[in-house]
């Protein structure tokens, strides 16, 4: 069996018109609506992204998006120059791209949404 429909990825927001300045401004990611409750960006290849208002976002210490990317080092460059702070993390050896590989060479960066959502880029080897 086929599951009935498409995927809608959630994330939560304190604030949503500091979500629209990172997400549609700083990331470039397409305005799709905007709601008292919600904001909708294309999270890209046509996958709805849902920024939803919360009283309080939890603080996960674990990635709750994230995209694949064909160069993840051109990715983080850009968005270095666009004022994206990338995490190091204690203990991983992540690159000058603030990149950690897999041990079967998959590229992983990590970055946060003004929120403290872990966002992450990651590329196959």
């Amino acid at each position: 069996m086929t599951f009935p429909g498409e995927l809608v990825a959630f994330v939560p927001s304190t604030d949503l018109d500091v979500s629209a300045m990172f997400y549609v401004d700083t990331l470039g990611l397409t305005l799709r609506e905007r709601t008292p409750f919600a904001l909708v960006v294309d999270g890209g290849s046509g996958v709805p992204l849902r920024v939803t208002l919360v009283q309080a976002v939890p603080g996960a210490g674990y990635t709750v998006l994230g995209w694949k990317c064909a160069d993840l080092d051109a990715t983080v460059d850009d968005l270095r120059a666009r004022g994206i702070e990338f995490v190091d993390y204690q203990g991983m050896d992540q690159d000058e791209h603030a990149a950690w590989t897999a041990p079967d060479g998959t590229r992983v960066a990590w970055f946060r949404d003004p929120h403290g959502n872990v966002l992450s880029l990651h590329q196959a080897p």
